[in-house]
């Protein structure tokens, strides 16, 4: 894999690329700024541990998974959450609170803490940019000071989540409609601004930005980069 060095900046640099309009960083969460298995996975079995969730979350949502094509499917579970149908948004957004102190942030990747840092210093805007719940992210975004988070927003209906999202999810295509949209509305820079993901998911949002990089790359996302010529890293 290629070495991929921290973002640095002279004034000189920040203030030519600030006249051409703002740069953006765009950060993908799960195996990018927190490696490894995704949160929401995580989360699941921290509600379990509470008693949150149960067999019954459990059996629908694989009732679920086997009901679409192809059966089991991860891509389902980006598209509905079934395990928070009915289930009370205050009660989510404490127990993501606990989690986020728990389990997340001493995950935290030191090279994309470092990243994010760096960013910051050179006057970048920063946004994360993620298919898990908005309200699983929102304590992670609070402590990493990143005022902008594009997330998967949940319908509700009588004050309790159905499960069902509201269009578009982040995820995929979904990351490019939405980032598309904020830059034309903020005036973002997207040739000089910069994007970070893992997985097929994140290739419309690398493709859009002049400085991608591909971190902790999964399902085919390395041989993808060689064939785009994208830089590869590791962030731990």
């Amino acid at each position: 894999m290629q070495n991929h060095q921290i973002l640095t900046s002279t004034h000189d640099d920040v203030a030519e690329r600030q006249t051409k309009g703002s740069v953006v960083a765009l950060f993908d969460v799960d195996n990018t700024l927190l490696p490894g298995e995704a949160s929401e996975i995580r989360f699941f079995r921290f509600l379990w541990r509470r008693g949150l969730v149960g067999w019954s979350e459990l059996s629908r949502t694989l009732a679920w998974l086997a009901g679409h094509v192809p059966p089991f499917s991860l891509h389902s579970l980006r598209e509905r959450k079934v395990y928070l149908t009915n289930k009370r948004p205050a009660d989510m957004e404490s127990s993501a609170k606990e989690f986020c102190q728990a389990e997340m942030i001493g995950r935290l990747a030191l090279q994309g803490l470092a990243q994010l840092d760096a960013h910051r210093r050179a006057g970048h805007q920063l946004i994360l940019v993620t298919g898990a719940p908005d309200f699983l992210i929102a304590p992670l975004a609070a402590f990493l000071n990143v005022p902008t988070v594009f997330a998967a927003k949940l319908e509700q209906y009588n004050s309790l989540y159905t499960g069902a999202l509201i269009p578009p999810l982040p995820y995929g295509v979904g990351k490019r409609e939405l980032i598309l949209a904020h830059a034309r509305e903020m005036g973002l820079d997207l040739t000089g601004s910069y994007a970070y993901g893992d997985s097929p998911g994140d290739y419309d949002l690398l493709e859009l930005v002049g400085h991608p990089l591909v971190v902790n790359p999964i399902r085919g996302m390395q041989r993808i980069a060689h064939r785009r010529g994208w830089p590869v890293t590791e962030w731990t």
